[in-house]
């Protein structure tokens, strides 16, 4: 059965699940079956950021983020538009953000997907350890920050150009081929300072708007294998040359026959 872990630390819930089915029961069930999800290979890492996890790793100075922040965003714009068949309106800063995360920029957006198994093989496809599956409730963000990004503009407005400790969830009006693919979503946090969890831990309800689901390494054979039924890979997650390429490392743990870690026959 599935163990559940409390501590003053943590006030939303923290469950540790003990086989892939097991998961599938929780997640696709209520009250989490529409929540959002992300997937983290280290279920020790906070729910942060690249881009804070980058300025705290090489020190640079709290008072230079938001300008630095600003700045990058600046330079890609600038540079960009010499790869891009369409180009963003130059206020869009969400749909900016949105693009260099896609392609590997550090921003404050974090992926999340509408998927349970989505975030699943994004943990676990590369676990050496305990694995993490966060998981956040829509319904309770928007009731703590009612807006859209609609309009060119609003972004900067509500995260550039004043700080706030909550987060926002959505998307961007264009969405590209691996946020489809993905069933894609993003959380935005309006600091950067503070983990995301860190920070729906001070929401009203923290038990109703966040959970911890704790993935043993254990499960992740069966779960790997499940998965690939599902055509849940790298090279059906990332549609590109990349994903095709990357989602060749698991082809060296599968085939259909036989088990390639000990050569057993697999039953007809």
């Amino acid at each position: 059965m599935a163990t559940r872990k409390k501590s003053a630390d943590t006030p939303y819930r923290v469950i540790r699940l003990n086989s892939w089915d097991e998961f599938v029961s929780v997640s696709t069930a209520a009250p989490y079956h529409n929540w959002a999800y992300r997937g983290q290979r280290d279920a020790g890492l906070p729910l942060s950021s690249a881009l804070s996890r980058y300025l705290h790793v090489f020190q640079v100075d709290p008072r230079a983020w938001r300008d630095q922040e600003e700045r990058i965003l600046r330079i890609f714009k600038r540079k960009a538009t010499n790869f891009l068949q369409h180009v963003p309106e130059p206020d869009d800063d969400f749909q900016w953000l949105a693009l260099m995360q896609d392609h590997g920029a550090p921003t404050r957006l974090l992926d999340f997907t509408w998927s349970p198994y989505v975030a699943a093989f994004l943990a676990l496809h590369n676990a050496t350890v305990e694995a993490a599956v966060f998981a956040c409730n829509p319904f309770e963000i928007q009731a703590i920050k009612k807006f859209e990004l609609e309009r060119p503009g609003d972004f900067r407005r509500h995260f550039l150009s004043r700080t706030g400790s909550f987060v926002w969830m959505g998307e961007p009006y264009a969405m590209n081929r691996r946020l489809i693919a993905q069933s894609g979503t993003f959380i935005v946090p309006g600091v950067l300072d503070k983990p995301v969890d860190d920070i729906l831990k001070q929401y009203p309800d923290p038990r109703n708007t966040l959970i911890k689901f704790l993935l043993p390494v254990h499960i992740r054979e069966n779960a790997m294998r499940e998965l690939y039924r599902m055509n849940i890979t790298q090279a059906t997650l990332f549609p590109d040359l990349d994903g095709l390429a990357r989602s060749l490392a698991y082809e060296l743990e599968f085939h259909w026959a036989f088990d390639p870690r000990t050569m057993r026959t697999l039953k007809k």
